[in-house]
């Protein structure tokens, strides 16, 4: 029988699965595309991807999907198989790099704030690496963010993104101010305040 400790994060493709099953230099590339913005190498994401989908099948995954948070309330996912068939009748496991960065689900199927012309219903998912991807139900699902084919955000992941990117831009600027001159990112967190209160009713 397995061992909280065992079961913990197992269905988690996080670091220390990273760290094991890519070759050193693809991880220290999607680290520094995680820690420092830097854009990913599409060869690296083809490594990335191929690991990905090793690790899932493993796992019992038959599917993936972008998962994303549009403005319902709830989330969404767009699924796909990794079952590719072929001229012969048989079939292959394949999951590219391009396919675990980008999406294309209808976006005109969630909240977009007004009208828009048929070409513009458009909506995109773009991994976010800094986000663990995950198994469940056999379906690895893959956090994304989920924009416009305009570029405006259709979810709840792209603004705090965004925030956290100025915020890190801003603090950064500050604190070369102060002559601390070798901090290359800020990162922000979100969490409980430690200060409540109570407020009369009346």
């Amino acid at each position: 029988m397995s061992t909280v400790t065992e079961l913990f994060g197992s269905m988690v493709f996080n670091d220390a699965v990273m760290r094991e099953r890519l070759p050193k230099e693809s991880y220290q590339s999607l680290r520094r595309t995680v820690e420092e913005s830097v854009p990913l190498d599409p060869e690296v994401a083809n490594v990335v991807a191929a690991c990905m989908k090793a690790w899932a099948i493993e796992h019992g995954a038959t599917h993936f999907t972008h998962w994303f948070q549009p403005m319902t309330g709830i989330t969404a996912e767009k699924h796909d198989s990794f079952i590719s068939p072929q001229p012969d009748g048989s079939v292959i496991m394949e999951f590219s790099g391009k396919a675990l960065v980008k999406g294309e689900p209808d976006a005109s199927s969630f909240p977009s704030g007004g009208l828009r012309a048929t070409f513009e219903a458009r909506g995109y998912t773009a991994w976010d690496p800094t986000s663990y991807a995950f198994i469940k139900d056999n379906t690895l699902c893959i956090p994304t963010a989920f924009c416009s084919y305009s570029g405006e955000a259709l979810d709840k992941k792209t603004p705090l993104l965004r925030s956290m990117e100025a915020l890190n831009k801003e603090a950064l600027r500050i604190l070369r101010l102060f002559g601390v001159t070798d901090a290359t990112r800020v990162v922000s967190s979100v969490g409980a305040e430690q200060e409540y209160f109570l407020i009369d009713k009346e």
